[in-house]
């Protein structure tokens, strides 16, 4: 039971970190910067295109639910918990 809190705990961190970064980065002035520096002018016009900086600010947004789903989950799990031990 410990392992599955410790692993639940850990992925709501990855799920909230990572989709922090996938929110901000497109439309950060490094990504601008980053992309810049690649070779094929058609793949620079497509990652700078507002549509695919939309497409990945919305996973991001996707991984910023799913840890508001989990966190849920697992109060709701532990509320169970403290009402099944009282007297």
């Amino acid at each position: 039971m410990r392992s599955d809190l410790f692993f639940l705990v850990f992925f709501m961190i990855y799920c909230a970190e990572a989709g922090i970064f996938l929110v901000v980065a497109p439309w950060n002035s490094g990504w601008d910067r980053l992309v810049l520096q690649l070779g094929p002018a058609a793949l620079r016009d497509v990652l700078l295109s507002p549509a695919l900086r939309g497409a990945i600010t919305g996973f991001g947004l996707i991984h910023l639910l799913w840890v508001l789903h989990d966190l849920k989950t697992l109060l709701e799990r532990r509320r169970r918990l403290r009402g099944s031990h009282t007297p």
